[in-house]
């Protein structure tokens, strides 16, 4: 009985002692307290890294961005200033010597500079609205920026005198633009963005553009300091040639205007070259088409000598740096769903630089992330794994040696056990193509063991998923969920021909490589039997949607900001001007057939499957109608159905912290309900 007894005690003790030892799972509280780094901005000399820290505000239940600083070995790693509040947006002058970026103030965002040196700060603008995308001029003597210009509103009537002290309803709203709200920000009031000019010691910034046209951020200066090249579209019709951009040069002096491209087509992002000779910018011709890869041009600053620098490689490409020497150029892409840099000489041809480029995007394992090149063609990137947002990692000794600079996270996720990520490529049953996604076990994963799957569909559908942390699949994984995400046709980083595939047929095949991913999962032995549960927003929201007008294999689904009825959606939504033609054929009243044939709610009188249907009250984009629509279909049918709407939310429910939160736990909550 002793021997008994004294055995239970040292098996609860270990118990206890294993439990104080382990590392819990990854719970939703602890979104607020991550962190990463965005906009690394090597000093020109390449011995300083100026970087934004994004953090959670648990109270404020928003993030903020600051600016810190550290030495490109990782010491001195510190913040800028003692501003509170967001700090974004910075670029250091020509020669180090000093800082510019803007911060929000009690009267708005202004324009701040700081000087390395005596590290005094000053604010240098008073301006009307809020200036982005600020570039020194190469003497250090100007800054170049955009800002929002309001123009008078459409009125259409005169109301009547009212007599004094009445209290009457608020005059109509009138409108006449095509593009007249935007999902994130609501209505657009009237007005444009221009260009304008700053002195860098302080002053009166000066608008340099005109005309009714929008001027982007999307700018450099020449070598002489004396134009701006800017991105806009100035044509007659720019309202309605949306994808259209060219490359203008604004004379800062007396604001002449000399455009340098035009074709029918993007042309962005102008990069000056180290010598100002040459311009290197971005582009494509425009096929009118769902996908078109982004292309690497160069041109004399006078427009002339235009020609394409073929870098051969099957994939779109962003943000474009000139070598110190000018004889090429560095950029970012996505391969596979993984975030690259990459270099081509401008005789063109692909180096891959480094992979594992992003971890900026916190809720989804969308791409993105950012990196910086300085004279001595050293580069500092975002560096983002399936277990960490984004880090800072320097690149130096020409690409020969490596050094992490910053470690945001280590202090939470360090101390959290988290759901291994794992590739998985499968062979579509449609074509045989080749299909990429990837498996999140449960935190403590269990060899033998049977676990529910969850299906996560991606948004877009031009986007992809990949190898990223995402906070909302390790949140589902600690559900106790094997998670499984694909990139199905559709999906970026993959060629022009297989995101193009949906061309005119979205939904279509897509349907098939999801099923196809499900069926190569639980293939692996890892799921219980009929434990399926699936899920996704926007484009996922869809793609959930026609899965359960397609099939009755999964025990309950979530659909999330789901377009549900294209000749709506195409006439509703924020950029309904870019649906038609792009997406389906013609106009939606000229293609009722085709229209209705490819939207969901076609499929609602097939659907068994409990769904749940979740949406923004503020979304623009895949408006409440839109999810109503398929809500009110279940309800009318007597399916077991739930309405989830997230007040104040556009598009992106996961803006705030608290809204991804809750909208995984509604998920989670509604799948608990049928699980075995």
């Amino acid at each position: 009985m002793y021997k008994f007894i004294l055995a239970v005690f040292l098996i609860c003790c270990g118990q206890q002692l294993f439990a104080q030892n382990s590392k819990p799972a990854f719970s939703n509280l602890d979104v607020f307290e991550l962190e990463y780094a965005s906009s690394p901005r090597l000093a020109p000399d390449g011995s300083k890294v100026l970087y934004s820290r994004n953090s959670m505000d648990i109270m404020k239940d928003g993030s903020n961005s600051s600016l810190w600083i550290v030495d490109l070995d990782g010491s001195n790693h510190e913040k800028l200033t003692a501003l509170e509040g967001s700090e974004y947006g910075a670029a250091w002058s020509p020669t180090g010597d000093r800082i510019a970026f803007v911060s929000g103030t009690e009267n708005g965002s202004e324009i701040f500079i700081y000087w390395t040196g005596s590290m005094r700060l000053a604010k240098i603008s008073n301006l009307p609205g809020s200036p982005s995308g600020l570039h020194w001029s190469p003497d250090g003597n100007n800054i170049a920026f955009s800002m929002f210009v309001p123009e008078k509103p459409v009125v259409m009537v005169r109301p009547p005198a009212k007599p004094a002290g009445a209290e009457w309803a608020d005059v109509p709203r009138v409108t006449t633009r095509v593009k007249h709200e935007a999902d994130g920000s609501g209505y657009m009031k009237p007005g444009f963005r221009h260009v304008f000019v700053i002195p860098a010691d302080g002053g009166t910034a000066r608008q340099i553009s005109d005309g009714n046209y929008h001027h982007s951020s999307d700018m450099d200066w020449s070598k002489d300091s004396k134009k701006v090249f800017v991105r806009a579209n100035r044509s007659d019709n720019w309202e309605y040639e949306y994808r259209n951009s060219e490359i203008y040069a604004i004379d800062v002096e007396d604001g002449s205007v000399q455009q340098l491209t035009d074709r029918e087509g993007p042309d962005m992002n102008p990069v000056v070259s180290p010598d100002g000779t040459r311009i290197a910018y971005l582009g494509y011709d425009d096929k009118v088409q769902t996908y078109q890869i982004t292309n690497l041009y160069i041109m004399n600053v006078d427009g002339s000598g235009k020609q394409q620098v073929d870098i051969r490689l099957d994939r779109s490409i962003s943000n474009i740096q000139w070598s110190a020497k000018g004889d090429g150029l560095y950029y970012q892409y996505d391969d596979k769903g993984n975030g690259k840099i990459g270099f081509s000489p401008l005789s063109g041809g692909n180096q891959k630089i480094v992979d594992n480029v992003g971890g900026t995007v916190l809720g989804r394992p969308y791409g993105g992330g950012d990196f910086s090149v300085s004279s001595k063609n050293e580069i500092v990137f975002t560096y983002g794994t399936p277990m960490a947002p984004a880090d800072l990692v320097g690149l130096t000794k020409g690409g020969k040696s490596t050094k992490r600079l910053t470690d945001l996270n280590s202090d939470i996720l360090g101390r959290r056990t988290l759901g291994q990520v794992e590739e998985i490529w499968y062979k579509s049953s449609v074509d045989g193509r080749d299909i990429q996604g990837w498996i999140v076990k449960p935190p403590f994963y269990e060899e033998g063991k049977k676990y529910p799957l969850l299906v996560e569909n991606h948004g877009g559908p031009i986007a992809n998923y990949g190898d990223r942390f995402s906070a909302e699949m390790q949140l589902f994984a600690a559900g106790g969920y094997v998670v499984f995400y694909p990139n199905p046709r559709g999906s970026t980083s993959y060629g022009e021909e297989f995101g193009n595939l949906l061309y005119h047929d979205y939904p279509g095949d897509d349907y098939h490589d999801v099923m196809d991913g499900v069926d190569a999962v639980i293939k692996t032995g890892m799921i219980a039997d009929g434990e399926l549960y699936v899920t996704g927003g926007s484009a996922g929201g869809l793609m959930t949607a026609w899965i359960v007008g397609n099939n009755d294999r999964f025990k309950a689904a979530a659909v999330v900001k789901p377009v549900m009825n294209w000749i709506s959606k195409t006439l509703v939504a924020d950029n309904y001007f870019g649906y038609y033609d792009s997406r389906l054929p013609g106009l939606p009243w000229e293609e009722t057939e085709t229209y209705w044939e490819y939207s969901p709610i076609s499929k609602v009188g097939n659907i068994k499957t409990p769904t749940m249907v979740m949406v923004g009250m503020a979304d623009l984009r895949t408006p409440p109608s839109e999810a109503k629509q398929l809500y009110h279909a279940l309800k009318v049918r007597k399916i077991e159905t739930a309405l989830v709407e997230i007040p104040g939310s556009y598009h992106n429910i996961s803006r705030r912290p608290s809204q991804l939160i809750t909208k995984v736990d509604h998920i989670l909550a509604w799948f608990a309900k049928y699980r075995d």
